[in-house]
C-alpha cells in the first residue's frame, strides 16, 4: 500500500480512470488482473469505522498543528461524519478501482467536498493508515471476545456449582484414575478461559501504540503531533520507531497466538463433551438445540455442535502458521505481501466468536447424569490409590509396599469380577492380615473425592471454595 504523499485530486483536477487518486506517475491503467489481485476492498472494508476515526484524529491534529486550514478541517470532518453514514445505512458503493478502505473513503470524500479532500492525506501514507486501523480493530475485536470469554466462564461456573457433589470418573489416558467431582472437573476450564483471557489481554496492551505519524517508512517533515494524534484515538502513546510503525505486525501474531491457544481449550472441552455425550459413556444429553440428526437414521441425535469447534480449531492454528510464512522473508518496511495480514485474522475472530458461542450455549444447556457418572467412577478400581494411602496411613506400610499389597488386592478383585469394596473381608487379609472392616469406608467414591482436601483438590468443600474464588477473580 505504500504511496507518496501526494494530495487527492478534486473535480477539477479532473484525474483519468489510469491514474485515479495516486498521481500522475502510473500512465497507464493495470491489467484486470492485476486490479484483481492488487485490490484489498472485498475484505478491508471491515476497517471502515477504525479508518474514519483515525482519519479524524488526524485532521484534527493538522488543524491543531496549523497544517491545513481550519475550514478544510471542518469540511473534512463533516464530510467523514458524511461517508460513516453512509456506509452504516448500507447506501455506500464500496469500488474496486479504489482497490482500498482508505481510498474508497478519500474518493468518497473527494466527491462530497471538492479539493478540501486532498489535505486529508498530509503527513501520513496508506502504509501508517492501515497500520493504526489494523490495531483500532483488533482491540475492538479482543474486548469483544473477552466478553465472549468471560460469559463461558459464567456458564461453566454456574453448572459446576450445581453438580459439586456429582462424582466423575478422573481420567489419565483415557483409563479410569480417581473420582473427582464434575464440578471441579468444569473449573479446570475455567482456569484455561482465564489464561487465555489474560494472554489477550497482554496482546491488547502491547498493540495500543500508534503507528499514525510514521508515514511511508521514515516519518514526515511536517510539524505533526503524535502524541496528540494517539491520545485522540485511545492509545498509550506512539510507536517508537517508523520503520518499525509501519512494518509491525507482531500484534498479529501474538493475537492468532493466543487464539490458537484457546482454539485447542475449546476444542478439548468438544471433545469431552462428543465423549461424554455418546450412547456408550451417557454422562450428559444435549437438546435439539445443539445437535441435529441423520439422512438417514432416524435414531441418531449427532453432537455436530462440538464437532465443529472441534474442527474450527485448525482454521485458527492455520492462520498463525500461514502469517508467520507471509512475514518470514520481509526485509523493513513495508512490502505488498502485508495485505495478506487481515484476512486470517478477520476469519479467526469470526470463528471464536462463533466456537465460543456455540460452547457457552451447549454448557448452559447440557444435562446431566449424575447417577450415570457415578456409576462409571466405581469401575475401573478408582479407588485404589485410597487404599495405599489407608495402608500407609493406618498400617504404617512404606508407599512402595502398600503399592505392591494394592496391586495384588486390585488383581483378586479383577479375577472375581468384583469392586474392591465388594471383596469380602476374608479376601482383603489374605493379603494384609492387619486389615479390618474399617478399611471399607475409605473405599467409596464419595470418600475417596471428600479426602482430597488439598488446594486446588476436587473435595467439594475445596471446589466450592474454588467457585467463590473463580467468581471474585474472573465475573
Amino acid at each position: 500500500m505504500s504511496d507518496p504523499q501526494a494530495p487527492v485530486p478534486g473535480p477539477s483536477a479532473s484525474p483519468t480512470a489510469t491514474n485515479r487518486l495516486w498521481g500522475g506517475r502510473v500512465a497507464r491503467g493495470p491489467a484486470a488482473i492485476m486490479e484483481q489481485i492488487n485490490a484489498s476492498i472485498g475484505f478491508d472494508r471491515r476497517l471502515y469505522a477504525q479508518d474514519i476515526a483515525a482519519s479524524k484524529a488526524h485532521c484534527q491534529m493538522l488543524v491543531r498543528q496549523n497544517i491545513i486550514p481550519a475550514a478544510d478541517g471542518d469540511a473534512i470532518l463533516a464530510g467523514l461524519d458524511h461517508v460513516l453514514a453512509e456506509i452504516e445505512s448500507g447506501g455506500f458503493a464500496f469500488k474496486t478501482e479504489h482497490e482500498d478502505i482508505h481510498m474508497n473513503v478519500e474518493a468518497r470524500l473527494a466527491a462530497l467536498i471538492g479539493p478540501a479532500a486532498g489535505r486529508l492525506h498530509t503527513a501520513r501514507s496508506r502504509n501508517d493508515q492501515v497500520a493504526t486501523d489494523f490495531r483500532l480493530w483488533l482491540r475492538d475485536a479482543i474486548d469483544q471476545l473477552d466478553g465472549a470469554l468471560r460469559a463461558l466462564q459464567a456458564a461453566l461456573i454456574a453448572k459446576a456449582e450445581l453438580h459439586v457433589d456429582a462424582v466423575l470418573p478422573g481420567l489419565t489416558h483415557l483409563q479410569p484414575a480417581q473420582p473427582v467431582s464434575f464440578g471441579h472437573h468444569l473449573l479446570a476450564y475455567v482456569e484455561m478461559i482465564g489464561r487465555d483471557r489474560g494472554r489477550f489481554a497482554d496482546c491488547r496492551r502491547r498493540l495500543n501504540e500508534s503507528p499514525l505519524g510514521a508515514a511511508a517508512l521514515a516519518g514526515t517533515p511536517y510539524p505533526i503531533d503524535r502524541d496528540l494524534t494517539a491520545r485522540l484515538l485511545g492509545f498509550d502513546r506512539p510507536a517508537a520507531n517508523s520503520l518499525d510503525a509501519v512494518s509491525d505486525r507482531d500484534f498479529a501474531l501474538e493475537f492468532l497466538a493466543a487464539a490458537s491457544i484457546l482454539a485447542v481449550h475449546l476444542s478439548r472441552f468438544a471433545e469431552e463433551l462428543v465423549y461424554w455425550v455418546s450412547t456408550a459413556v451417557g454422562f450428559i444429553s444435549l437438546s435439539d438445540a445443539f445437535t441435529t440428526g441423520s439422512s438417514i437414521m432416524p435414531q441418531k441425535r449427532n453432537p455436530d455442535a462440538a464437532e465443529l469447534v472441534r474442527a474450527k480449531s485448525g482454521r485458527v492454528i492455520g492462520a498463525l502458521a500461514g502469517l508467520l510464512i507471509v512475514l518470514k522473508g520481509l526485509p523493513l518496511a513495508y512490502s505488498k505481501d502485508m495485505q495478506e495480514d487481515k484476512e486470517p485474522v478477520f476469519e479467526c475472530v469470526d470463528s471464536l466468536a462463533l466456537c465460543l458461542a456455540a460452547t457457552t450455549g451447549m454448557v448452559e444447556d447440557m444435562t446431566v447424569s449424575a447417577a450415570r457418572m457415578r456409576q462409571a467412577a466405581t469401575a475401573g478400581f478408582t479407588t485404589a490409590t485410597d487404599l495405599a494411602d489407608y495402608l500407609v496411613t493406618n498400617l504404617g506400610l512404606p508407599f512402595r509396599a502398600a503399592h505392591h499389597v494394592t496391586g495384588r488386592l486390585v488383581k483378586l478383585a479383577e479375577e472375581r469380577g468384583v469392586t474392591l469394596d465388594a471383596l469380602p473381608l476374608d479376601a482383603l487379609q489374605s493379603v494384609e492380615p492387619r486389615l479390618t472392616d474399617a478399611v471399607y469406608a475409605e473405599l467409596t467414591v464419595e470418600a475417596s473425592m471428600g479426602r482430597r482436601t488439598s488446594y486446588g483438590g476436587t473435595a467439594p468443600e475445596r471446589v466450592r471454595a474454588a467457585l467463590r474464588a473463580a467468581r471474585e477473580r474472573f465475573l
